[in-house]
């Protein structure tokens, strides 16, 4: 699971993401789809970067407020510690893993859109391998902020 985080037109949103992969080696590439119900999505449409944060299996707390609440509602920012990266996009004091991508192009597929990002900068796992990622079924009881 991955909580992308973005700012565009002076708003900042993130969201909690099941679905992204990398899809391309050369040039290096990695696609996060986005509900289009979702408040990160419409502002998302307005940014040239996105950030994306690995969460490890121990940050379920962090699943919770980027999953469960809509930034509709809830300020989800002054709940942890951040700081604003690329073009404002806030990274996640908490999280290790995380690059910023500039957004190379958007897929429709359905109720989500896919963001091609092009990697940019960011902070790899420590060395010595990564620690182990949150995992969908340790989340599927988590009640969502927005419908899919």
């Amino acid at each position: 699971m991955y909580v992308v985080t973005v700012a565009a037109g002076g708003r900042q949103a993130g969201c909690l993401v099941g679905f992204a992969s990398q899809c391309s080696i050369h040039p290096p590439r990695f696609a996060v789809w986005l509900s289009t119900a979702n408040h990160t999505y419409r502002v998302a449409c307005e940014a040239a970067y996105l950030t994306v944060h690995a969460l490890r299996r121990d940050q379920r707390a962090l699943a919770e407020l980027f999953g469960g609440e809509t930034g509709d509602r809830v300020d989800k920012f002054a709940r942890t510690a951040w700081r604003p990266g690329r073009d404002g996009s806030p990274v996640l004091a908490e999280v290790q893993a995380w690059f910023t991508g500039r957004i190379e192009g958007r897929m429709p597929g359905g109720d989500h859109v896919g963001f091609v990002l092009a990697p940019v900068e960011g902070c790899p796992p420590a060395a010595g391998g990564a620690p182990e990622q949150l995992r969908y079924g340790q989340i599927r009881d988590l009640e969502a902020g927005h419908p899919a």
